[in-house]
C-alpha cells in the first residue's frame, strides 16, 4: 500500500491533503503540533477509508521535532508522496514585529523545509518513484512590505521545488510548488485579525490539492492557483518590481497593531 506524509496536516490544506491521499488509498504519516486534531483526522480517514494513519507530533521549528519527523518518514519505509506544508506568517512594519519570531518563521517555512525534502528525495530517486509537493504562497511572486519575511520565505519554497524540478527528469520522481491565494481555512496572519480586505476572493482547499495533483501530472514546478495568484504572477513578470512593492505597500498595510504571533499551530 503507498504512504504518503504530510506536515501541517491537523487542519487546512494539510489536513485536506490527507483527506485526498486517503480516498486514493494511501496510508498516512501526519505531522503537526496539535495532537488532539490529529487524532480526529486518524479517526475520521481510517473510518472511512479504511487507511493506517500514524501521528507524529513536532514542532518543526525545533532540531527535535525535524529529528522525530525524520524517524518517522524512515520507520514508515518507502515514501510514495511527501507534502510540506507547515507554516505561519506574521504582518506588520518590520521594526515592530517580535524578532524571535521572525526567525522562527525562517525556520519553521525555510529551514525545515530544506531539511525533510533533503532527507526524502535521495530514498525517492533511489528507488525511481515519488512525489514531492510544497506548499508556497502567492507571496512568493513578489516582495511583501508588512508581511517581508514571510513573502521572502515563501520566495525561497518556491525557487527551491523549481530548481529541484529541473534536476529530477529521468530519477522517477516529481517535484511541485503549490502557490495559492487566500484560502479558506484557520491560517491568520498575526496583527491583521481582520483579514483580507472584502472582495478578495478565496478558495478552498480542495481546489489548492487538485491544483497540486494537476501540476505533478503535467509536469509544472509550479501551480498559482486561485486569481489572487496569477494576477500576482502576471504582475510580477510584467510591471517594474519597484512599482509592485510600492502598490502592495499601499495594499497591505496593516489595520490593526501587529503582534508579531504567528498563526495557529499546526
Amino acid at each position: 500500500m503507498p504512504t504518503a506524509l504530510i506536515t501541517g496536516a491537523s487542519s487546512g490544506i494539510g489536513a485536506e491533503f490527507a483527506r485526498s491521499l486517503a480516498a486514493r488509498g494511501s496510508d498516512l504519516v501526519v505531522v503537526a503540533r496539535r495532537e488532539h486534531r490529529l487524532q480526529e483526522l486518524a479517526r475520521e480517514l481510517s473510518a472511512r477509508h479504511g487507511v493506517a494513519v500514524r501521528i507524529v507530533v513536532a514542532d518543526l521549528a525545533t532540531g527535535d521535532g525535524l529529528a522525530r519527523c525524520r524517524e518517522a518518514a524512515d520507520e514508515a519505509g518507502p515514501l510514495d508522496v511527501v507534502v510540506l506544508n507547515a507554516g505561519f506568517a506574521s504582518k506588520g512594519a518590520s521594526w515592530q514585529l517580535d524578532r524571535e519570531v521572525e526567525v522562527e518563521m525562517v525556520r519553521l517555512n525555510c529551514v525545515a523545509v530544506t531539511d525533510l525534502a533533503f532527507h526524502v528525495i535521495p530514498a525517492m530517486v533511489e528507488r525511481g518513484a515519488g512525489d514531492l509537493v510544497v506548499v508556497s504562497s502567492a507571496s512568493a511572486h513578489t516582495p511583501l512590505p508588512y508581511m517581508a519575511t514571510y513573502a521572502a520565505t515563501k520566495a525561497f519554497e518556491a525557487h527551491l521545488v523549481e530548481a529541484l524540478a529541473a534536476e529530477l527528469p529521468g530519477t522517477g520522481v516529481r517535484a511541485t510548488a503549490v502557490l495559492p491565494g487566500p484560502t479558506r481555512t484557520e491560517f491568520r496572519v498575526a496583527g491583521d485579525a481582520s483579514g483580507p480586505p472584502r472582495g478578495v476572493p478565496k478558495d478552498d482547499p480542495e481546489t489548492v490539492v487538485r491544483a497540486a495533483w494537476v501540476a505533478l501530472d503535467r509536469g509544472r514546478p509550479r501551480a498559482s492557483v486561485g486569481r489572487v495568484a496569477r494576477l500576482g504572477a502576471v504582475g510580477g513578470r510584467l510591471l517594474p518590481r519597484r512599482a509592485v512593492t510600492r502598490l502592495v505597500a499601499r495594499w497591505g498595510r496593516p489595520r490593526t497593531s501587529p503582534r508579531g504571533v504567528g498563526s495557529p499551530p499546526d
